[in-house]
């Protein structure tokens, strides 16, 4: 099978293409990998793999109906993912998000209307949850252009499976954590921040709770659902492991055995509460996790103590800024 992995130098994107190589052992030479080498993107992080690279954009139509029309299947990670930069600059969100998707859509409805579009999409979509979680027909509520961006993509591909059949499916994931993650998030920010002496920056209280999942139990479900997954159906997926975002640092802290540096800031517009997904539906397929969080925690804090060569150059001023959204918003 020949695959097309869209912003595939990313975090939970090169995690997957290392999963089908290692795990699923398929040839690497059947994967061909897009980026536009944008900030959340590193060249590093596949070079052990002999994979197909194109540096492009998933909103050039051109290049994207070339690279569509010679493969089985699409799976869609390319998208600004991170919320605070939504806050300082939406457009650029808008511009990947939706008009990338449109663009990949139209190069399938043009170019290969059989092949199969994985679109990996996100939690936030549904807003957040006091109680209870999140079913794959609950109404759509984002709470910042990030979310909105990503709701906008969703219902697109629903309308092109319905308009012109296209056999496109969703998934949805609560946060993920893991190796290759982008030092502005939350996790590794943590590990690294500690690791230099400096204070980590917490939002408002730190009692935002978050469902968190290891980035490899995320790659196996995507790839159940690129095998098994029906047409026009939308998959949830979590783990079922919420903790607050001041209870994940504090377990970070445990394991470097370190001082607390922690530093309550002032908290982001819109701040989600706490989300939450019924997983129930992907489980039915035959998935489930396979790691708790403490055990892949520790796994990732002691990648990212074990490999500065990968996330030291990335970690400047401006990634490490305990509030980066009040940079341009």
């Amino acid at each position: 099978m020949k695959l097309l992995v869209t912003g595939g130098l990313g975090f939970i994107r090169s995690n997957f293409v290392r999963h089908l190589v290692e795990e699923i052992g398929i040839d690497a030479a059947e994967i061909i990998v897009v980026d536009a080498l944008k900030y959340g993107s590193n060249e590093n992080t596949l070079t052990d793999l002999d994979y197909k690279f194109v540096k492009g954009n998933i909103c050039d139509y051109e290049l994207m109906v070339e690279l569509v029309k010679g493969v089985d299947a699409i799976v869609n990670f390319a998208a600004e993912t991170h919320v605070d930069r939504s806050i300082s600059n939406p457009y650029a969100f808008i511009e990947s998000n939706v008009i990338g998707t449109y663009t990949i859509l139209e190069a399938m409805r043009k170019a290969n209307s059989g092949v199969r579009l994985v679109h990996v999409s996100t939690d936030e979509v549904y807003g957040d949850i006091e109680e209870g979680s999140f079913k794959e027909n609950d109404v759509l509520k984002p709470s910042s252009p990030y979310s909105a961006s990503k709701a906008s993509a969703d219902v697109l591909i629903l309308a092109y499976v319905r308009t012109y059949g296209l056999n496109a499916v969703i998934t949805r994931c609560t946060n993920n954590y893991g190796m290759y993650q982008f030092p502005e998030k939350l996790i590794p920010k943590a590990i690294i921040r500690e690791r230099m002496n400096m204070k980590i920056p917490i939002y408002g209280t730190g009692k935002n709770v978050r469902d968190w999942i290891y980035v490899k139990d995320h790659c196996e479900a995507i790839n159940l659902v690129l095998e098994r997954g029906a047409r026009g159906e939308i998959y949830n997926i979590s783990s079922s492991e919420e903790k607050s975002n001041l209870e994940v640092v504090n377990e970070i802290l445990d394991i470097m055995g370190k001082k607390k540096l922690i530093e309550f800031v002032e908290d982001r517009p819109g701040h989600d509460i706490r989300y939450s997904l019924d997983s129930s539906k992907i489980r039915k397929l035959g998935w489930k996790p396979k790691y708790g969080f403490s055990e892949g925690l520790k796994e990732t804090v002691e990648w990212y103590l074990e490999n500065e060569w990968w996330w030291k150059p990335l970690a400047d001023e401006r990634i490490l800024h305990p509030t980066p959204w009040r940079l341009k918003w």
